[in-house]
């Protein structure tokens, strides 16, 4: 069994300190996964490093299997146009890494429950 690399995918910013939260996200999905492969962070445009880059970057480190996570709150073009893309454009370059996409993270409910959660905290506060 091969090296299953995740990259959280986001659109970048100007400003560096936007990537703060994601790299805290990074430090804690690395945490969880132990050793099962390596956690790296990859960014649309505005920062480094790019999607391809991370790919290439897990694929030299060994991953046969790379999940890319669209660190994104809904499903706009940069998930279903450019993501699927640049996805197709590392497959042909990376043919023998197995790249899997998942939906982007704010489509899914138990985010949307933990955000929910985290208002009605708030207006406890």
């Amino acid at each position: 069994m091969g090296t299953h690399g995740m990259i959280l995918f986001g659109h970048g910013a100007r400003d560096a300190r936007w990537q703060e939260p994601f790299q805290r996200l990074a430090a804690k999905l690395a945490a969880a996964r132990g050793d099962a492969g390596p956690v790296s962070l990859a960014f649309l445009e505005l920062m480094t490093p790019s999607l391809p880059d991370a790919i290439a970057s897990q694929a030299v480190a060994g991953c046969d299997t790379i999940t890319v996570v669209p660190v994104f709150f809904g499903q706009g073009g940069h998930v279903r146009r450019d993501l699927p893309a640049l996805i197709a454009q590392c497959q042909s370059e990376h043919p023998g890494v197995r790249l899997r996409c998942a939906g982007a993270v704010g489509e899914d409910d138990a985010v949307l429950d933990a955000i929910v959660r985290y208002c009605i905290e708030n207006e406890r506060a």
